[in-house]
């Protein structure tokens, strides 16, 4: 979203009939030139697709570690997503076409999502691109032995960071897990 989506202001439930037919859709970018923060996820799956709004699935913890890291003054849901510009943050994808599960992208989707990523980057030049996945920046970007946390080598003056995916089902990262390591990058947002 460039900024020009209006926001929604009711949620709106898929029917498990558009959630299938939203394989290979897209969802808009919630992004603007110089934020403080570029969060990324991998890609959007279904059910994110069908809503047309990021991290929408229910039990994603993306909105709530948001808000308890300090990033937002209230917990925002993914209809108020267009709010986050006005805090400096923004979203975006590796790969932009929408899949039941990330398993389903293949190291090309992830290597020319990555190539385009970098692109967006450089010209819109967050101050740091926050990455939701170690798998998916490993292979987009080639380091096999990336780990969480800020990394040494950024994109152009954009320093990369990479976090847990806050999806539902990663359980290697419960929420208070997730909610430390989105205030350290908030802290090193603002430093």
């Amino acid at each position: 979203m460039t900024g020009k989506r209006a926001k929604k202001t009711a949620a709106f439930k898929p029917t498990r009939e558009q959630i299938a037919a939203a394989a290979g859709k897209t969802v808009p970018d919630v992004i603007a030139p110089g934020l403080r923060v570029l969060f990324c996820g991998i890609n959007p799956g279904l059910y994110t697709a069908a809503v047309g709004h990021h991290f929408a699935r229910p039990g994603n913890r993306f909105w709530p570690a948001l808000h308890q890291s300090g990033f937002t003054a209230r917990q925002l849901s993914p209809f108020d997503e267009i709010d986050l510009l006005d805090t400096g943050v923004g979203i975006t994808n590796v790969v932009a076409h929408a899949t039941a599960t990330a398993a389903e992208l293949t190291k090309e989707d992830l290597v020319k999502g990555g190539r385009k990523l970098r692109a967006k980057i450089r010209r819109y030049q967050p101050r740091i691109l926050a990455i939701l996945g170690v798998g998916a920046y490993r292979e987009a970007f080639d380091r096999p032995k990336a780990v969480i946390g800020p990394q040494d080598e950024g994109i152009g003056n954009t320093q990369v960071w990479v976090l847990p995916n806050p999806s539902g089902l990663n359980a290697n990262y419960q929420l208070g897990a997730l909610v430390k390591l989105f205030r350290d990058l908030r802290k090193a947002s603002l430093a």
